[in-house]
């Protein structure tokens, strides 16, 4: 596991955006494509908005790169909370991206347990049975949630499927989401957390007692390719 300490967040920003690059590049040389999930919130849409800068955007192969979701909220795509819509607005409207190879995690006219099973097989069309992502882009949230694997919810559980919807009555709303098993295949993940209220969160994470069903962040294995990008404040 690889966890970097940064003491200004412009500085992490910069580096996730050149991670980003870097591996697109390293993907799309290795195979001719670059298949990534991303996160929403505040955190991934400063690195949207460096990579939609001239700075990066000539060097990015975009009409190479499949995008997918790590989670979203069950809202049309046009909706303020919509991980989608803050995308579009910070990064594709942006660059030079093939509107086919952009999934969101929604779809009107389909109950979200049904868009769950589509999009596993949207998943599927690009990357097979094997499911391995280039790329993931995580958040990890004051209670230790990341993606939309909130702790005490039974999708904390699941083994088979790769993409769950369910009702987080915490939230008054549905949530999609890709599960562990499909995110621990992905041959790289990037974890941005940072500020004090990520502190405990962050500690128990890293080097707490394993217990996921408080921590879900814990679900996600630290192995080769998995880097932490935080800051002072939250790593103490």
């Amino acid at each position: 596991m690889n966890i970097t300490v940064f003491d200004d967040l412009q500085k992490l920003y910069r580096k996730a955006a050149d991670t980003f690059l870097d591996l697109s590049q390293k993907s799309i040389e290795k195979h001719n494509r670059f298949v990534v999930a991303l996160s929403g919130g505040s955190s991934p849409k400063a690195i949207f908005n460096l990579l939609a800068t001239e700075e990066y955007t000539g060097k990015i192969e975009w009409n190479k790169i499949y995008f997918f979701w790590v989670d979203e909220r069950w809202v049309s795509l046009d909706d303020d909370k919509s991980n989608a819509k803050m995308t579009f607005e910070a990064l594709f409207d942006k660059v030079p991206i093939n509107k086919e190879q952009i999934f969101p995690m929604y779809k009107d006219g389909i109950a979200p347990e049904e868009y769950a099973k589509e999009y596993e097989q949207k998943i599927k069309s690009i990357l097979g049975n094997e499911g391995v992502f280039d790329f993931i882009l995580l958040g990890m949230g004051d209670d230790g949630h990341t993606a939309s694997l909130f702790p005490g919810e039974s999708v904390l559980e699941e083994k088979e499927k790769w993409v769950s919807a369910y009702y987080l009555k915490s939230q008054d709303m549905f949530r999609i989401t890709l599960t562990a098993p499909l995110i621990n295949k992905a041959e790289n993940i990037l974890v941005v957390a940072f500020g004090e209220s990520k502190k405990h969160a962050l500690n128990e994470v890293l080097s707490g007692e394993y217990n996921p069903e408080l921590y879900p962040m814990q679900l996600v294995e630290k192995k080769e390719g998995f880097q932490f990008f935080t800051d002072e404040k939250a790593k103490g």
